[in-house]
Order: C-alpha cells, then sequence, then structure tokens
C-alpha cells in the first residue's frame, strides 16, 4: 500500500471531518444546551437529567438535550444573551434576574413570599405567571418553558452566629446582583456584595467577602462548610427557579416538539422541586457533621427588617396579586 501525499490526506481528513459533522448534525434535528450554576449532586440536576432523558424519548431523538453543570457556558447573565441573540441555550434562573426585561419577575424573588414549595408552586403555574411569560416573550425574546424548579429556602451562612439583623452589621454578604436580592440584604442589615456563585468559595477563604446567602444544595454541593462556621435558618427567600431559553429558537420548533419541551419541563421541575425537598435534612445533617453549627432562630425581626423592600421596589400591587393566589 502506497503512502498518501500530503494534499491527499488533508483532503481525505477533511472529508472525514465532514463526514463525521454530518453525523453529528443529523443525530437530532435540534439541540437545547441547558447551564446551571450548580453540580451533578444537587436535586435540581436529576430533574434536569429526567428532562433530558424524556424529552429525547417522546421526540424519537428529534430534539437533544446537553447538560452543563458548573456554569460551563457562562454567567447566567451571559446565557440569557446567548439565547437573546437565538442561541439554542437554556439556563435555570432565578426571577430576580429576569426582572431587568420584565420588571413583575421581580417579585417572584422577594423576602418571605411564599412557604416551601406546594406554595410557591401555585404563583407559578398560574395565569399572572403566563402573563409575564409573555412579555418576557415578546419584549426580550426569552421563553419560559416553566418555573416551579424549587431550590429550597436560603439560608445565612457566616462565620459568627447570627440572631438578629442588627448582628449583619458590617458584614459584606454575597448575593445575586438583582435589586430585590440587594434591597433585601440591605434591609435584614448586611452590606451586599453581588459575584459570580462560581467564585463565593475563594472570597470566603480569602475573606473578600464575610457571608454568603443561599439554599442548602447549594451550599453543601460548593463546601461552603469549609469556608463558613455558622448556618442560620433565616428562610428569607423561596428560591423558584424557571427553565428559560430563547423565544426565536423555541418558536422555530415543530408545535410537536414545543408541546413536549414545555409540558417535559414542567414534570421535571417537580422531580427536581421535590428531590430537593426530601434532600434537606440529609444535608443540614452532613453539614453538621462537617463542623458546621445550624441554628434554627426566630425569624420575626428578619420579616418585619424586609417588609418595606416590596413598596421600595414598586411591587405593592403585584405582592397582593400574590397572595391573593396563595389565599385560594
Amino acid at each position: 500500500m502506497g503512502f498518501l501525499s500530503r494534499a491527499a490526506l488533508t483532503a481525505a481528513c477533511g472529508m472525514a471531518l465532514a463526514v463525521s459533522s454530518l453525523g453529528v448534525a443529523s443525530a437530532a434535528d435540534y439541540t437545547l444546551n441547558i447551564n446551571t450554576a450548580l453540580t451533578t449532586t444537587d436535586p435540581l440536576y436529576k430533574g434536569l437529567e429526567d428532562l433530558k432523558k424524556n424529552v429525547e424519548a417522546r421526540s424519537e431523538g428529534k430534539l437533544a438535550v446537553r447538560l452543563f453543570p458548573g456554569s460551563q457556558l457562562g454567567k447566567d447573565e451571559d446565557v440569557l444573551e446567548q439565547a437573546r441573540a437565538g442561541a439554542g441555550n437554556a439556563v435555570v434562573v432565578d426571577g430576580g434576574r429576569l426582572a431587568v426585561f420584565v420588571k413583575d419577575f421581580g417579585v417572584l424573588s422577594g423576602p418571605y413570599l411564599a412557604s416551601g414549595y406546594d406554595g410557591i408552586r401555585k404563583v407559578v403555574t398560574s395565569p399572572l405567571l403566563d402573563d409575564m411569560a409573555k412579555q418576557l416573550h415578546d419584549s426580550a425574546q426569552l421563553q419560559v418553558l416553566s418555573f416551579n424548579w424549587w431550590q429550597g429556602e436560603r439560608h445565612l451562612l457566616t462565620n459568627k452566629p447570627i440572631k438578629v439583623p442588627a448582628d449583619l452589621e458590617g458584614i459584606r454578604m454575597r448575593t445575586p446582583g438583582a435589586p430585590v436580592w440587594t434591597e433585601t440584604v440591605k434591609a435584614m442589615g448586611a452590606t451586599p456584595a453581588p459575584m459570580a456563585w462560581a467564585d463565593v468559595y475563594s472570597a470566603l477563604q480569602t475573606q473578600v467577602i464575610d457571608a454568603v446567602e443561599a439554599q442548602d444544595p447549594a451550599a453543601y454541593g460548593s463546601r461552603l462548610y469549609e469556608v463558613t462556621k455558622y448556618l442560620t435558618k433565616t428562610g428569607h427567600f423561596n428560591l423558584i427557579t424557571g427553565l428559560v431559553t430563547s423565544a426565536a429558537w423555541f418558536d422555530a420548533l415543530p408545535a410537536d416538539l414545543q408541546t413536549i419541551l414545555k409540558e417535559e419541563s414542567l414534570k421535571a421541575g417537580d422531580v427536581a422541586s421535590h428531590g430537593t425537598e426530601a434532600a434537606l435534612v440529609d444535608l443540614e445533617a452532613k453539614m453538621a457533621a462537617a463542623g458546621m453549627t445550624i441554628n434554627e432562630i426566630d425569624v420575626t425581626p428578619f420579616k418585619e427588617a424586609t417588609a418595606g423592600v416590596y413598596e421600595k421596589l414598586g411591587y405593592t400591587d403585584l405582592k397582593k396579586k400574590v397572595d391573593a393566589i396563595l389565599a385560594q
């Protein structure tokens, strides 16, 4: 057998790559890339795995779902911009971050909005959410697939014990940068320090920040018990998130694939949320075993301190609508 010339070898390699690329492209008609800051051990990620499996099965391989934990595609804000530009990318994101596009979404991240998953699910499966989602689609080119991805209540992780808001004076606390988050942290008595979740561990380790507020699965998954001593159960945020993708990409899907994706997103959100509920006690036990002190406190002073956040941000009337839904 003779040797191929360099030109022939280059041509052969190019043909092989083209065939390979064709094979990859033809494996699925459409591909959705889902980005999340969370780790693969998080209960929410298990819901994403269910979503991938069920969408691919129901679509008979026409719609592929690829998962990117640990913010592999970038920060949530960057992925949202990619989606707005038409990329087939999605992100698990809270209402606070979406409020920059449609202000009403910010109310979903407000302090002490609801209790537990059952309460907040009423809100995010209501006509109120449908209207907000339509506004997001039309004005920001973003499509909500479902908004029932509950990640638990958020608590304080500090290196000194906290009992009342006054104990947070002078403490630099990491929180997402959306106004509803930063205003709540201010109202609680701390100084908000927005930064990417991926930077939190090192920032605590080097004392760039003094504290963080987070839900148990994220705190455990990022090993924050190694760099903080106390978990104070304030439950100030009931972290409900949504799976959001590109409106242009979604609108280009055949109607049957749109239906499959939305239905399976809602089902998977329930799987993820109930998985979170089931994991909370065990996660706190593991953090306690690693040396963290878990403190239950009277949260009344924190509720009172943060009650004015809704009015300050212009959510007074919207909060009344949410309360009416919760009362049903």
